[in-house]
């Protein structure tokens, strides 16, 4: 029973995709068929020319710590006395912010250059990590109900998962909100 419910929990949000805007659907199936949300957000922006280069930075909100939850330490599969490191970004093309994020790791997964520049740099943690080759599961993926009509700092889909290397170890636990801007709201 505890199975049936956890799949209508991850289903029902999908179905309601169904009836949001194409570009809504377009930008949800984008992010579910790739690894680095940070390259999908780099063709968008593209897509949208909102910066020439179009390219993502993260933007780290700094003063903000988020202790890991008990769920965020279980899919990371680490206990209570692993140490968690904790980013708050703002993924963002020229002056457009695309997404917030919230994003949980496991430094000793890492290694002391990537966890050198996720702690002094403004660099997106894809792109640090990259070269470990690491994939993307992600477990729940939500529409949000922004006002109408939307403004480009409307949450307007939200991700939640989980980043793991080639033998399925879990690096990073992501909460991701993409705003109304890649839905064209000016």
């Amino acid at each position: 029973m505890n199975i049936r419910i956890g799949v209508l929990a991850i289903l029902l949000p999908v179905a309601a995709l169904a009836a949001e805007p194409a570009d809504l659907r377009a930008l949800d199936s984008d992010l579910l068929a790739s690894d680095s949300a940070t390259l999908v957000l780099d063709r968008w922006c593209d897509r949208l020319h909102l910066a020439d280069p179009a390219k993502v930075v993260a933007d780290r909100v700094t003063g903000t710590d988020k202790p890991a939850p008990v769920e965020v330490r279980a899919a990371l599969k680490v206990d209570a006395r692993t140490a968690i490191g904790y980013r708050r970004v703002r993924l963002r093309c020229g002056s457009s912010i695309l997404s917030e994020a919230d994003n949980w790791y496991v430094p000793a997964r890492l290694t002391p250059d990537m966890n050198r520049t996720l702690e002094t740099s403004d660099a997106a943690f894809g792109r640090v990590v990259a070269p470990l080759g690491f994939h993307r599961r992600t477990f729940a993926h939500t529409a949000l109900r922004p006002p109408h009509p939307v403004r480009p700092d409307s949450p307007v889909l939200q991700h939640r998962g989980v980043l793991e290397l080639a033998d399925g170890t879990p690096i990073s636990f992501v909460v991701e909100t993409y705003q109304g801007v890649l839905l064209g709201a000016r």
